[in-house]
């Protein structure tokens, strides 16, 4: 399965029924009722009259389902999602959305003993004080697993493969 499809599957099922609901209560009406009365769409052949409210009203879909993906996805990121929506939604010109991508959170992790999620990158988990993520063995900073040496003080790291063993010294 795709990244892609994994979160089409975040998009909660009211929000899908409200996009197609909205989808058939704006593209029906307009093309049965408003494009054969409106001077600029009479010119047009019926299939084009189709395509072109068919297709537009195809945003409304996809306006609303976003929507519901940015109310789904702050929920669990832990975030304010109530106020995301809200923002994705009023602000104008998809403003909201946009910001709601760029200033989200990281997903939480759950710590592998206690099965607590965790929103934080701390490196031990706050409830079992289990290892989340390795650290340096001299400055005790979080370490990424492909790094050969630390970030912050240089110092060399051993082996991929030991390296998930390494503990919180001087603790």
């Amino acid at each position: 399965m795709s990244r892609f499809t994994k979160e089409l599957r975040v998009i909660p099922k009211p929000a899908w029924i409200t996009a197609w609901f909205a989808y058939l209560c704006v593209s029906v009406p307009l093309f049965f009722f408003v494009a054969p009365t409106d001077p600029a769409m009479r010119k047009l052949p019926r299939w084009e009259q189709a395509l072109l409210i068919y297709g537009f009203s195809l945003l409304l879909v996809a306006w609303v389902a976003l929507i519901g993906y940015i109310y789904s996805d702050a929920k669990r990121r832990q975030m304010r999602y109530v106020m995301w929506t809200l923002l994705a939604t009023f602000v104008p010109h998809a403003i909201g959305m946009i910001l709601y991508f760029i200033l989200r959170d990281p997903l939480p992790k759950t710590c592998p003993s206690c099965g607590h999620l965790e929103k934080l990158k701390l490196p031990f988990c706050p409830h079992c004080g289990a290892l989340l993520h390795p650290t340096c063995p001299k400055c005790n900073k979080p370490l990424e697993l492909n790094w050969v040496n630390c970030a912050y003080c240089g110092q060399q790291l051993p082996e991929p493969a030991t390296r998930a063993g390494l503990n919180h010294q001087g603790a």
